[in-house]
């Protein structure tokens, strides 16, 4: 059985070790102490000399964890990323990581909370630089779980800023207005409650990078308050 590694082991990285094991031996590394059994935990040495990398860290710390680890990894090596964001995970890996070093960029668009649903979930991705020659290896692989989309990063972002983007921004306000179950609830307010629900017991931290590493997100919100302060003004 071929191994993989995944750097980093949060909410996501979990859900994502739990994938790869289907077909690969997964090897874990992640700075802080874990009691997990599940998977093997290794050395930050040790997980440099696995071929196929997945980098699974918070936006805000991708680019350090790039610049940290490129002059260690070995000349076969292929980096995944699966930031909710593109353009700049893949501009940061292209900047720091060597030419021979592969680069696949990728999103799955599920987490931890939306993976147990039965309807079949999007992951996308893109050969920023396949220089191993695994890219279609890989697409298999997920597309035997998933529904693969194939963008470049620019338009990932641009179209996750009018959705994935939305939804997290609208989750957020209405999670600030306090909503609550009521006696009269109708679907359509169970339904404004589940998105709160389900979009924010990821971290602030999430969703700050999620908003301020997208360059379209600017773009997004202004026309959030345009529209919401046209709604107002025709009370």
């Amino acid at each position: 059985m071929d191994s993989v590694g995944i750097f980093g082991y949060g909410r996501f990285g979990k859900v994502l070790a739990a994938i790869l094991a289907e077909q690969y031996y997964v090897n874990v590394y992640d700075p802080k102490p874990s009691t997990d059994t599940t998977v093997n935990f290794v050395s930050k040495e040790e997980i440099l000399q696995q071929k196929i990398i997945f980098i699974v860290v918070p936006i805000n710390q991708f680019e350090t964890v790039i610049q940290t680890i490129a002059p260690d990894l070995l000349a076969d090596t292929t980096i995944f990323d699966v930031c909710s964001i593109k353009l700049h995970p893949v501009k940061v890996m292209q900047q720091y990581l060597p030419k021979n070093i592969g680069i696949i960029a990728t999103h799955p668009l599920f987490g931890p909370d939306s993976i147990a649903t039965t309807k079949t979930l999007n992951f996308m991705m893109y050969p920023v630089r396949d220089t191993q020659h695994c890219y279609q290896q890989w697409q298999q692989f997920f597309a035997k779980r998933f529904n693969i989309v194939e963008m470049t990063p620019d338009e990932h972002d641009r179209l996750a800023a009018d959705s994935q983007g939305v939804v997290h921004f609208i989750a957020r306000i209405l999670a600030e207005a306090k909503l609550h179950e009521t006696a009269i609830d109708t679907l359509g307010f169970k339904q404004l409650l589940n998105l709160v629900e389900n979009n924010c017991k990821d971290s602030w931290e999430l969703f700050y990078d999620l908003q301020h590493y997208n360059p379209y997100s600017k773009a997004m919100i202004a026309r959030l308050e345009r529209a919401f302060d046209t709604v107002k003004s025709k009370l």
